[in-house]
């Protein structure tokens, strides 16, 4: 509030302030009276006075004055006189400066509104509680007098902010300018403020209460209230209206009721009044879903722009409830709770609309800016931008739109609709909003025209008997609030087709049509014409008129030319002045110019439907389709378009730069007139759109039309991608889900098959009768149905390209073509087929595989009560249920049935207005969204709320059919046009919303891309022995007990050399891992370990010091998921960080790298000791309980490892002294302990309140330490006694200055003074002797979560990437001596220096003189820090995501990592140093390789990704090469050719095609692993002879569901053929993961043997033999293979596990050794081409070994 309104706070008593009594500054006229009123006991006003305004007070006495209160709320106290009416006016200024009149009144009988005006009816409560009471005394005494209602004392709230914001399009309130009150009523005040107030609690009650004012509302005062009488509720004394409600539920009439006040945040100390009985409903048993609870009172739907309000509600005379006779009430028990509504609202937003015309295609115009269009689309006029398409929609109109027009400036634009309630708007253009709405009394509008400066508008159309009605309007106030008069009217017998008002005199008008041309001219009221003498041209019919533009104004009258236009071609110039032809033309074809003479009518010219003249050429279009531009001679033709079809309207922008030209066959474009370059805007279906069908994958949408075509939409640009056109009438569409395919049915029963990519009929069936009235798709594409109209049913397998039968069912499916065009609906488990029949009151559901006939559900019987038969219209399956149908019935009802049992589990009655045309539900089962009639709802799927639906207008006719988009963003509605709505609704993580069955396998239709899972055997697998054969399996040796010795190094996995009978076993394991996560504290700074799914192997052996085959030599990467994870020694040139599960000690000068391995979890944080000799570090255990170990940093070996903490460990620190090491617990355990680091035994114990985030000891006194947390700051002291010790914490809440906040970090300044750091960016400064807070100041915008201090140099890092250096000298001469605290004003600390790094600081460690230090940030880099060159260095570079794919350079030279962040890396060896990184935005980097060529120059590393391409990119100039997309999914495997010529890469979906490395085309696509993702992708050099095939090279193929494929080809000679098919049994897999990926690679020393893994009957290596061609060994494994990689020599084969096992196996003799490093599961490893080096990843960790043989 403003400094100068403060005097009107809390409240402003308006007949106090003025004076009313002593009418100084207020007035009185007529019979107005002071008296005391016997009920309040206090003097109150009489207004007295047979015509309300004749007696009135008026405030203020000057009416050119303003009252200037700015309080949003206006209470009146009054009584209004029985029977008697009255008048409250208020003026009321908006903040537009607009003064908007509210009148109130008894005397209105209903709601009206101008742009400057409103009119709201009052009816006081009383009224309406004994209207039933009245009516039946009047009964009783039908011979008597009627009685009077009595009226009570009346509190009248009107919130002006809402009023103006509700019922004027969003106007602001600004001030109160000037109130009137006129008789009959009784006054007693009038008050402003901008508290919600509740007159029903005095003040003297709210204060023993100890309620005082505050969040905007309060009692009300005491000159304010009205008394109680002792034994009286207020309630029954008075009555209080609060005005608008948040609903408006009493549609503009201001009345008591229907909904209880109440006073938000305000106790009610006074009972409330009690509510009407709900009405009885049926109570339906629910057996499956929760039970529905909704209100009494049927839901309500608020107007929003684009939305249609309710229809006005009605009292029930018998239950005295608020009904909407339209809307849906569901059958269930209710119990009265508050109303909850559907969020978001509006929860749909109208984003675009492919359609234009309607009622008319000759309705087209410019903006004078030239930069938009504004066109109808039926009942909507569109303005769309003609460079990016951006659409914005004018709504408001309930009947097709049939003339449009714009003023001189573009500003005003009025539009007028068709049908016999015919309405002329006038909207403001660029703020979008309806000014004006009147009738024309007119059936239909064929022109509308307005006057250059938009003071007049005339109109033409036709009256209910053909008569043609002209109207002109006076509009020259509308702009500014005003009202719209009628300037003239005539109804004239002549044929007008177009008239035009000319733009240098608003009086004159111009028309034509059929045999006349009339000038007119409008004065005093009336019209007069003037018609052209036309001689012998008078049978003609005109077409069009205009008048030459680009002259000015000020041109003189005579100088004006008129044109015009025929059917036959002629172009007339027209003298105005002297109304005489001047000149007539007539155009003719080129081809026919030089032909002999014709008649006037008949002969060949060109029949002109529209022209457009500017000041150089003059634009036609004609009905041969083309746009014509001529000169103003009319010699030639410069310029010409030719269109599909007759060209009905062209328009020359203001500029004459583009010429804008509209089609009968509804095409709108425009032709630039300087590049001769033609742009389509718009194409639309000409008839209803039927049907459609969304591509979600590439966004494509499929609409079938009445007028005989199949459109293919792109849903981004709007524009028409394909045309199918047949000789049939298409009935519905269905789009495949994966494939570019689509399928149409036709009303001759014909079902054709399309393929858009190669625009081909892929097959054609004709084995139904009549219309085909549904046509789907199973959700995982193998299937497809067909119903047609005469009964029958077809199955198809669409898995073919021509789509062959499977099976014809005859007479299942209702008859009649009024279900279409979705009467078939597929359950998202590709299980199920529903649809209605065989009869039309019963519902089928079929087997989807074999149209075998499960549940038959009659839904006639389910109503008992109903007095007609129910029959079904529509059925929909719930996307994430498939146990659940939902069925629109004839009786307006939505049924939800369970599909297994046939149960009814809940209805919803009168869904719409008319029956429902369509519906569907939500992926996420969250919403369902129906059609009916002309509008589109959005419904609560499980009817939890009590206004459960919302409803949008803007079709203008019958919807055909809605449904969301794949990706649920969208909604999607057809049937005039094609509307695209953008659905608001938060998404929500299906996995916590939904509780599928363990059954249900997840489908393409959730994430729409192919199946991630392939299908498992559909016969049972052999007899399995399930219990566990130890010997087999488990690590054997002979000559030791395992018992009582440790197991050795080196051990032996069991190998099986096959015969003929292959024995079969398996280990099944079970692991049961749940775990409850809890909620973090709201920063960053606090550590929470990353997410996994992996168990890791405690039965693991690693190998003993001296006895492993193989050494780390390498860690890349440093995990920016720790927090202080970075330490740092400047003396001995050392540093540490932490990646993974792995401490890496790194010498700063060599690069030299040490590995201290000792947890098996993600490390935490790290400290080091004062003298460098220790470290400490901390990391999770598997038991919960978080490992702390010390190492010994010279030797590398481990001291010591201690536990207590049962979550992740926070920080660690030493003492001053080293005698004491500090460790926090995280927010699940907020425990400060202190450990001795000689003995390692914990001193002592302290539990605090909430999370710490950081800690320290004193840099100066060892004893001394703090920590900061979520409740504030800790200063503890630690006394130490022998082995024992005792800590204090002391805690010391955060400085209210800088409010809420959380304090994240801490560092010491010196003995005396402490800095700490909130979440929201601000330093406070701390004096530890008198523990308090006396200076703040704010450093940063977002959360600092890094402190350190060196001298006077404070160092700060954050969320927002800066990492700042501030000089702090001055703040220690600033404390004071007492505890005040204050913010620095920018004297005490000076900011030095700043760097942006390149994610959230984590860590940092600086040396004493804060030079030079390292910093570590999320994005897993650490940097170099130098402020004496204020210059970064990146030290160590990792990824952040995880790590999808490793591959070396042949040469080993260089290897490439790619990520799931979208980034591509190439690193250098042996430096391991970053040489390039290649970064892809939205997608993920999902597979990599090397070209086989060597060097540089030629090198090249193709990479696969998440959206089907491949990217080339060239190393020698670090820049992307070519760009393919061969596939319509993710690339999950890719493989340059053994000589480098075609790339090979495989699909999600099972495609593997093969690319040109030259040119990038795509020459062969392999489908023989389709619908099952491509997991590996191997190429050799290999003479293919010795096979019986002709190739130079072998290579391999394996996907998910256990197949490899291994061919032979010779790329050059276009070659490749089927060596080997081998398809590896398994028993189902149940478990909700993904199972193994199925692994395959030709064996390096013999490419006739293919070595393969995956999920099977065991888990083992198969040895399979191509020449054999069949199983020659296997070798058993204790765990299932996630990644593998064989080495060229020493026949070596690497394995990595879900269970965090790195195993070198010898497959020779299977000797082995287990490596656990990693801290999760291993998804790649890769051995270097030499077979020394290997590359084991687990997410982001990367770690490289040198291999020495086993």
């Amino acid at each position: 509030m403003a400094a100068k309104d403060d005097w009107q706070h809390p409240y402003v008593n308006i007949f106090k302030q003025f004076r009313v009594s002593e009418w100084q500054k207020a007035s009185k006229e007529g019979d107005v009276s002071l008296y005391t009123d016997k009920t309040l006991n206090s003097s109150v006003f009489r207004i007295k006075g047979s015509v309300p305004t004749d007696s009135h007070i008026q405030i203020p006495k000057n009416s050119q004055q303003s009252l200037g209160l700015t309080g949003r709320y206006l209470y009146i106290l009054f009584k209004p006189s029985p029977g008697k009416s009255f008048l409250v006016i208020l003026d009321v200024t908006a903040e537009d400066g607009r003064v908007v009149r509210i009148s109130v009144s008894n005397m209105f009988k209903e709601f009206k509104s101008t742009a400057t005006s409103l009119l709201f009816p009052f009816q006081c409560g009383s009224e309406v509680d004994c209207s039933r009471e009245t009516t039946a005394t009047s009964t009783r005494q039908r011979y008597g007098p009627l009685a009077l209602p009595k009226v009570h004392w009346t509190c009248l709230m009107m919130d002006l902010q809402r009023t103006l914001t509700t019922y004027l399009n969003q106007l602001y309130f600004s001030h109160l300018k000037s109130i009137k009150l006129c008789s009959y009523m009784c006054v007693k005040n009038i008050f402003t403020s901008d508290l919600m107030l509740n007159p029903e609690v005095s003040y003297h009650d709210a204060k023993q209460m100890g309620v005082l004012p505050s969040d905007g509302t309060g009692p009300m005062p005491r000159d304010m209230s009205f008394p109680v009488p002792k034994g009286l509720t207020w309630q029954k004394c008075y009555h209080y209206i609060r005005f608008p409600l948040e609903e408006d539920l009493n549609s503009g009439i201001i009345r008591k009721g229907p909904l209880k006040v109440e006073a938000p945040n305000v106790p009610s100390l006074i009972e409330e009044e009690p509510q009407p009985p709900c009405p009885e409903l049926q109570v339906i048993s629910i057996p499956e879903l929760p039970e529905v609870v909704t209100e009494g009172v049927a839901e309500q739907e608020s107007p929003h722009p684009g939305r249609h309000a309710s229809p006005p509600p009605f009292v029930n005379e018998e239950d005295g409830l608020m009904q909407h006779p339209e809307e849906a009430e569901e059958e269930v028990a209710v119990s009265p709770e508050e109303v909850q509504k559907l969020l978001p609202d509006p929860i749909l937003r109208l984003r675009r609309i492919i359609g234009f015309g309607g009622a008319t295609t000759k309705c087209a115009l410019w903006t004078m800016s030239g930069d938009s269009v504004v066109y109808p689309c039926h009942a909507i006029v569109v303005s769309m931008k003609i460079d990016s398409n951006e659409q914005r929609f004018f709504i408001g109109h309930t009947d097709k739109v049939s003339a449009l027009a714009f003023n001189g400036n573009t500003t005003l634009l009025a539009s007028a609709q068709t049908g016999n309630y015919c309405v002329v708007r006038i909207w403001n253009y660029l703020k979008g909003n309806c000014v004006a709405m009147f009738r024309m009394h007119a059936h239909s509008v064929t022109s509308l025209s307005f006057s250059h400066s938009g003071s007049i508008l005339c109109g033409v159309g036709k009256d209910s008997r053909g008569k043609t009605l002209l109207v002109v309007w006076n509009t020259a106030n509308v702009g500014n609030g005003g009202e719209v008069s009628m300037f003239a009217k005539t109804k004239v017998d002549v044929d007008i087709k177009t008239m035009k008002i000319a733009n240098f005199d608003e009086t004159r008008l111009v028309s034509c049509g059929h045999d006349s041309i009339r000038l007119w001219r409008a004065r005093k009221g009336t019209l007069r014409s003037c018609p052209i003498n036309l001689g012998e041209y008078r049978p003609l019919d005109f077409t069009d008129v205009a008048f030459e533009e680009g002259d000015s104004p000020e041109q003189h009258l005579e100088d004006r030319l008129l044109f015009a236009s025929t059917r036959c071609g002629h172009i007339f110039e027209i003298d105005y002045t002297r109304v005489v032809i001047r000149n007539v033309r007539w155009l003719f074809p080129v081809q026919q110019q030089q032909q002999e003479k014709w008649t006037l009518n008949k002969g060949p010219g060109i029949a002109i439907n529209s022209l457009s003249v500017c000041s150089t050429f003059c634009a036609t279009g004609s009905e041969d389709g083309f746009l014509r531009l001529w000169p103003l001679d009319f010699s030639n033709v410069f310029l010409e378009a030719e269109h599909e079809g007759p060209v009905s309207l062209v328009s020359v922008s203001s500029d004459s730069m583009q010429v804008l030209a509209a089609t009968c066959f509804g095409n709108l474009g425009f032709l630039d007139v300087s590049s001769r370059g033609y742009n389509t805007l718009m194409r639309s279906h000409t008839g209803t759109v039927l049907g459609f069908s969304v591509d979600g994958i590439r966004r494509h949408l499929t609409t079938a039309s009445s007028d005989g075509s199949v459109r293919i939409w792109s849903m981004d640009s709007l524009h028409q991608l394909y045309d199918f056109v047949s000789e049939d009438r298409p009935c519905s569409v269905a789009f495949h889900p994966s494939e570019q395919i689509f399928s149409c049915g036709f009303s001759s029963g014909i079902v054709r098959v399309f393929d858009i990519s190669c625009g081909k009929l892929l097959a054609e069936h004709n084995h139904h009768r009549g219309d085909v009235v549904g046509l789907a798709f199973s959700p995982n594409g193998d299937c497809m149905y067909s119903g047609a109209s005469e009964g029958s049913l077809a199955l198809y397998n669409s898995c073919d390209n021509d789509s062959h039968v499977i099976r014809i069912v005859c007479g299942v499916v209702a008859r009649g073509t009024g279900r279409a065009p979705d009467a078939l609906t597929v359950s998202s488990d590709s299980r199920c087929l529903a649809f209605v029949g065989p009869s039309e009151y019963t519902i089928t559901i079929a087997d989807a595989l074999s149209l075998e006939e499960s549940l038959r559900l009659d839904v006639s019987i389910l109503d008992s009560e109903s007095t007609f038969l129910d029959s079904a219209l529509k059925v929909c399956f719930s996307s994430a249920s498939p146990e659940h149908l939902l069925v629109a019935t004839s009786a307006n009802k939505i049924l939800w049935v369970n599909t297994k049992t046939g149960c009814l589990l809940r209805q919803v009655s009168k869904v719409h207005k008319h029956w429902c045309s369509s519906l569907a539900v939500s992926q996420d089962r969250r919403f369902l969204v129906t059609a009916g009639h002309n509008a589109v709802k959005v419904w609560d799927y499980n009817m939890h709320f009590s206004l459960k639906s919302q409803m949008f207008i803007g079709h203008s006719q019958p919807i055909n059919q809605v449904s969301f988009t794949p990706a649920q963003d969208g909604v999607v509605s057809v049937g005039d046009a094609i509307f695209l709505w953008d659905f608001l609704a938060h998404p929500v993580d299906l996995l916590h919303t939904l509780r599928l069955p363990s059954r249900s396998v997840p489908t393409s239709a959730v994430a729409e891309m192919p199946r991630d899972r392939a299908p498992l055997p559909l016969s049972p697998p052999p007899p399995l022995d399930l219990s566990a054969i130890e010997g087999e399996l488990n690590v054997t040796d002979a000559g030791s007990d395992s018992s009582a010795h440790p197991k050795p190094a080196t051990s032996f996995l069991k190998i099986t050399e096959l015969g003929d009978i292959i024995k079969l076993s398996t280990n099944p394991q079970s692991n049961d891992f749940t775990g409850k996560r809890r909620v973090r504290p709201d920063c960053y700074r606090h550590f929470i370990p990353r997410y996994k799914n992996s168990i890791p192997d405690e039965t693991a052996v690693t190998p003993q010091p001296g006895e492993a085959c193989m050494m780390l030599k390498t860690v890349i990467g440093y995990n920016g998921n720790g927090r202080g994870n970075l330490v740092w020694s400047p003396d001995q040139g050392l540093f540490a960080y932490s990646c993974g599960g792995v401490v890496v000690v790194e010498n700063v000068n060599s690069g030299h790298q040490r590995h201290l391995q000792g947890h098996r979890e993600e490390i935490s944080c790290l400290a080091i000791s004062n003298d460098a000799r220790m470290m400490a570090s901390a990391a999770s255990k598997s038991a919960n309980r978080s490992v702390i170990c010390i190492w010994a940093i010279q030797s590398g070996a481990c001291l010591n490892t201690f536990s207590y903490h049962r979550g992740a460990v926070q920080s660690l620190a030493f003492s001053k002294d080293d005698r004491f090491l500090l460790s926090i617990g995280d927010f699940s355990d907020p425990v400060v302990a202190v450990w001795s680091s000689t003995t390692f035994q914990m001193l002592s114990k302290e539990s605090v309140l909430g999370p710490i985030h950081d800690a320290a000891f004193s840099p100066s006194v060892a004893a001394q330490l703090a920590c900061v947390g979520s409740q504030g700051v800790y200063f503890g002291l630690f006394h130490s006694q022998g082995q024992d010790g005792e800590l204090k914490l002391q805690r010391v809440r955060t400085p209210v200055e800088v409010g809420d906040v959380e304090l994240t970090a801490l560092c010491y300044h010196s003995d005396s003074l402490l800095f700490t750091a909130t979440n929201r960016g601000h330093l406070c400064a701390w004096d530890i002797k008198t523990q308090s807070c006396f200076m703040t100041w704010e450093a940063d915008e977002g959360e600092i979560g890094v402190l350190l201090c060196r001298g006077n140099i404070l160092l700060t890092g954050s969320n927002t990437h800066w990492l700042r250096l501030w000089e702090v000298e001055g703040v220690r001469r600033m404390k004071p001596a007492g505890k005040a605290c204050r913010k620095d004003s920018g004297t005490s600390v000076v900011l030095k220096q700043e760097i942006m790094l390149d994610g959230t600081t984590v860590s940092a460690a600086f040396d004493n003189t804060m030079d030079m230090g390292i910093v570590g940030t999320t994005m897993g880099t650490l940097w170099y820090i130098d402020w004496l060159d204020n210059s970064n260095i990146r030290l160590v570079s990792g990824h952040k995501n995880k790590v999808n794919d490793l591959a070396f350079q042949t040469d080993e030279t260089h290897f490439a990592t790619c990520s799931e962040d979208g980034s591509l890396r190439v690193w250098s060896i042996p430096g391991n140093e970053l040489v390039v990184q290649f970064q892809v935005l939205d997608q993920s980097c999902t597979c990599v390789c090397w070209s086989p060529s060597p060097g540089m120059q030629r090198v090249r590393v193709a990479a696969g990704y998440s959206d089907g391409t491949l990217r080339i990119f060239r190393l020698a100039t670090s820049e992307m090469e070519r760009k393919l997309h061969p596939h319509r999914v993710a690339v999950t495997a890719v493989q340059y050719s053994a000589n480098g010529d075609v790339i090979l890469s495989g699909g999600k979906n099972g495609l593997i095609a093969v690319s040109r490395a030259l040119d990038g085309s795509t020459i062969r696509v392999f489908r023989d692993h389709k619908a099952a993702a491509i997991t590996t992708i191997q190429c050799v050099r290999e003479q293919c002879k010795d096979f019986g095939l002709v190739g130079n090279e072998l290579w391999l193929a394996a996907s998910v569901d256990r197949r490899v494929s291994v061919w032979a080809a010779d790329w050059f000679k276009c070659k490749c053929g089927l060596l080997d098919w081998l398809t590896l049994p398994a028993p189902p897999y149940c478990l909700d993961e993904s199972p193994p990926p199925s692994l395959a690679a030709f064996c390096p020393t013999d490419p006739s043997l293919v070595i393969y893994t995956g999920y099977g009957i065991e888990k083992e290596l198969t040895f399979y033999s191509l020449s054999k061609k069949r199983i020659i060994k296997k070798m058993a494994l204790p765990h299932w293979a996630t990644c593998f990689s064989l080495s060229s020599k020493s026949q070596l084969i690497a394995l990595g596990s879900k269970e965090r096992v790195l195993k070198l196996i010898k497959w020779t003799s299977g000797k082995f050794q287990d490596f656990f490093q990693h801290s999760d599961s291993l998804q790649t490893c890769c051995f270097s081409p030499s077979g020394t080096l290997l590359f084991s990843v687990a997410h982001n960790e990367i770690m490289l070994w040198e291999v020495n043989g086993l």
